[in-house]
């Protein structure tokens, strides 16, 4: 599984001022940095919709909760997988 990549504040701020200049389109500047002009999107609209308070941190409390829950679904069924293995081994055995 590939981790995300997490961009800070202030590169998101100044890649949003660099698209923003006369000339540059949003494509340059996404190739420029290494992302995709969606990403650049999702950005622009959330420092149109909240401003100054754009880009708080490292996510909100529901996104750690999902990402903890996720995980433990993930554990869960390499456990269950196992216990279908092993079930199926041991059925096979005592015949």
């Amino acid at each position: 599984m590939t981790r995300r990549k997490r961009y800070s504040k202030e590169f998101k701020r100044e890649a949003l001022r660099r698209a923003n200049e006369p000339g540059v389109t949003d494509t340059l500047v996404a190739e420029e940095l290494g992302f995709s002009t969606r990403q650049l999107r999702r950005w622009r609209d959330e420092a149109n919709k909240h401003g100054e308070e754009a880009f708080p941190g490292q996510g909100n409390a529901h996104d750690k909760e999902m990402m903890l829950l996720k995980r433990e679904n993930a554990k869960l069924r390499q456990e269950r997988d196992f216990l279908k293995e092993a079930a199926a081994y041991f059925a096979k055995e005592s015949k």
